[in-house]
């Protein structure tokens, strides 16, 4: 639990946040979205609403922006954004995998590193360029060594993308259990479970064997890697029955399915863990599941246009899209 004192610090920050949530979007809006007729009237809905800029019609550009003005936000009103790292570290990684291969391949492509990290891109990108690997945090400087070493030796991407995404779901649990609030630390637990399940998932179809699951699941206090390992290794079916017994029993159906509907699934389960923090009037709990609803709505948004552009019926879109925090 959270103690009296960090309460109390979060006090004004939870104030300011409520009038925030009365500008999220809700079932009715995602709704008016799907029922546009094309995507240029579902961008039009969403300008109306503040969302990007009214001299850009770049959809890239809009979402960058929106998560900008999160982050913005977030940094304004609370007294600590490390408490949050654990949504931002995914950013950090991102741009090692990025920055690894660019050493290793000797280009670098503009637009590769992703804004909002712990870290400045820049930083990870020099550390990795120049083998400077102790001026990274130690949850990052460590893996950042071996992975290079081993893209190196074996010009394997992959294999490095996997053991520095393994780093990341590690890191992203210490930082949630070190909030020492009980609903980050629930989230980072849940993320973690939920990343072991989709890459046992696609291990088990594609043949995997026991050391790449041992190299690649990460511990959570939510799931047992062992018994995930076993039970990929033993079949779909004994993933599905190896799952019933644990929180995430009612995606079993859903990964039946297909894997974007695991993953609509995995991020309503946290929605619905977060119905509980609007009760909340201290901690940093509130703005965690602010961040949490506004980053799933920018993930709802993105694929409805894109669906609109591929031209995905409305159904689709509707299975797809996140339920909202309001």
């Amino acid at each position: 639990m959270t103690n009296t004192y960090v309460d109390k610090s979060y006090a004004y920050a939870v104030a300011r946040l409520r009038h925030a949530e009365l500008k999220l979007l809700d079932g009715a809006f995602m709704e008016q979205l799907i029922s546009a007729k094309t995507t240029e009237d579902a961008v039009r809905i969403l300008k109306d609403r503040g969302w990007g800029s009214e001299d850009s019609d770049d959809l890239d550009e809009m979402f960058r922006q929106e998560t900008e003005k999160l982050w913005n936000y977030v940094d304004e009103i609370v007294p600590d954004l490390n408490v949050f790292n654990v949504f931002r570290l995914q950013n950090d990684f991102n741009n090692l995998k990025a920055a690894l291969k660019a050493s290793v391949m000797d280009t670098d492509y503009p637009g590769i590193y992703a804004e909002n990290g712990t870290l400045p891109a820049e930083m990870i990108r020099n550390a990795v360029s120049t083998r400077s690997y102790k001026t990274l945090p130690v949850s990052m400087s460590e893996i950042a060594e071996k992975a290079h070493e081993v893209f190196l030796r074996t010009g394997d991407g992959q294999l490095c993308d996997i053991m520095v995404d393994k780093a990341c779901l590690e890191a992203i649990r210490e930082a949630g259990l070190e909030t020492g609030d009980s609903f980050i630390g629930e989230y980072a637990e849940l993320k973690t479970a939920a990343s072991d399940i989709k890459i046992a998932i696609r291990a088990c179809l594609t043949g995997k064997d026991r050391d790449f699951l041992n190299m690649a699941l990460a511990e959570s206090g939510i799931l047992s890697v062992g018994g995930l390992t076993s039970a990929a290794l033993s079949g779909e079916d004994a993933i599905g029955a190896f799952l019933a017994s644990t929180d995430f029993a009612g995606a079993v159906q859903e990964l039946k399915k297909s894997p974007a509907a695991f993953e609509r699934w995995c991020d309503n389960l946290i929605t619905d863990r977060m119905e509980s923090m609007h009760y909340e009037a201290f901690g940093p709990g509130p703005i965690a599941a602010y961040i949490i609803a506004r980053e799933n709505e920018i993930k709802s948004v993105r694929i409805i246009l894109a669906g609109k552009q591929n031209g995905f019926p409305a159904e689709m879109l509707r299975e797809r899209v996140r339920d909202t925090y309001v």
